[in-house]
């Protein structure tokens, strides 16, 4: 699969968030969604901040763009996303009738998109969302494995 400019653009966004994520202790995931070359949202997790189980980089960047469009559907547009989305983040895809979905890195325990099942290809969804995976594998597994490595280690000095 390529990747256009546009794309890369706006994944190294995403890469941003997750570091700026990371800097707030949370895990570093980061998304941006886009209509043609236009971002419309842009953040990262933060569960913990807010005390949210729903506060997925996904989902913040749905509701703000919705928010934004004045519309809980958001037709025409792209999420990036640095980590492949859980069930609750493909079931939201689907309903905000979001059109393309890219991906930096797979998600072994919870991505829901090829890792522990095919959210957005089952055939019985009344809204089908294009994804491709890749962009920027590498750099969005590396800030996963640095985050979790540190955490580790701080964990294991202060036992």
């Amino acid at each position: 699969m390529s990747f256009s400019e546009w794309d890369q653009r706006c994944m190294n966004l995403a890469l941003e968030e997750a570091r700026r994520a990371a800097d707030r202790g949370e895990v570093p995931v980061g998304a941006v969604l886009a209509r043609g070359e236009v971002v419309l949202a842009h953040g990262g997790n933060a569960q913990i901040e807010l005390h949210d189980a729903t506060a997925h980089a996904e989902i913040r960047v749905l509701r703000e763009a919705g928010v934004r469009d004045n519309n809980y559907r958001l037709p025409g547009t792209t999420l990036y996303a640095t980590l492949e989305p859980c069930t609750m983040c493909c079931g939201a895809l689907v309903h905000a009738r979001v059109e393309r979905l890219v991906f930096a890195t797979r998600e072994p325990r919870a991505g829901a998109v090829l890792s522990t099942g095919a959210a957005l290809d089952n055939p019985a969804l009344n809204h089908r969302v294009e994804w491709s995976e890749g962009l920027y594998e590498t750099q969005s597994a590396d800030l996963l494995r640095q985050f979790f490595q540190q955490r580790r280690g701080d964990q294991a000095e202060g036992s």
